[in-house]
């Protein structure tokens, strides 16, 4: 907790106090080789790491992350994983395509091939039914302590296809929120079962592949789409709900 002073629009001065959200160094070491750098919320770090390393393409597979070393240091803190041996090859090659690491897996990479590589096309699925995105909206602010305490953190929830939320990890980060939701589904071998993601944040090209990767069918935002992330979801056959409230969404 810290104090502020609080200053009233009439002039009013008075104290308050608040949680401030956590956001941490995490450095992600894939096999002995410095992978990354994330700005993130030091909580279900297992998850990020094994959700960052299915987003990276670096494991196919929670079973691919064979272990896991966290590390607190003054700075931070050090993850080191251990992928199976079938993954070393990629490590190298994406390392050697990336000059400085940032969260969103972009920044440094030298080709735009790189940047956008091409993805998976996903089984054709009908988006969820109004009522159930409608339920899981009502109901994601109550499964969100952290956000509810700072005011200051993006979720990522996995839905049921009635709208119910089996599932929501908390971030400070947009992308290591989902990145945690969908390490979190694998470690648990969690399936979509004909549900949805909903997310507390805008809809960038990150995430629309992020939830492709994860083969989820459809990811809902509360936030608008870029026009990249709708090009990418219709190539993919991902369904995107993009500007979700109590009362209406848009369907791309």
């Amino acid at each position: 907790m810290i104090r502020f002073g609080r200053i009233g629009r009439e002039g009013g001065v008075g104290r308050v106090e608040r949680a401030l959200a956590d956001e941490t160094a995490i450095a992600i070491e894939a096999n002995g080789i410095g992978y990354a750098v994330l700005m993130a919320s030091a909580a279900d770090l297992a998850d990020l790491a094994t959700g960052f390393a299915l987003a990276e393409r670096l494991a196919d597979t929670a079973a691919d992350v064979i272990d896991m070393d966290m590390h607190r240091v003054d700075a931070g803190v050090l993850l080191r994983l251990t992928l199976s041996d079938r993954c070393a090859p990629r490590i190298v090659e994406r390392v050697r395509h990336r000059t400085s690491e940032s969260s969103c897996g972009l920044c440094g990479i030298e080709s735009l091939e790189q940047a956008l590589r091409p993805l998976p096309v996903l089984e054709p699925a009908a988006p969820p039914a109004a009522e159930a995105v409608f339920a899981a909206l009502d109901a994601l602010p109550t499964d969100q302590p952290v956000q509810r305490a700072t005011g200051a953190v993006h979720a990522a929830a996995a839905c049921a296809a009635d709208g119910a939320i089996r599932l929501v990890r908390e971030d400070v980060g947009r992308h290591n929120a989902l990145d945690k939701l969908v390490g979190a589904m694998a470690r648990g071998e969690m399936e979509w079962d004909g549900g949805f993601a909903l997310v507390t944040s805008r809809l960038s090209f990150e995430m629309v592949e992020k939830a492709v990767l994860a083969c989820c069918p459809t990811l809902a935002a509360i936030s608008a789409p870029t026009g990249l992330a709708v090009e990418r979801a219709k190539a993919a056959g991902l369904n995107l709900i993009a500007l979700a409230r109590a009362d209406s969404y848009l369907l791309a």
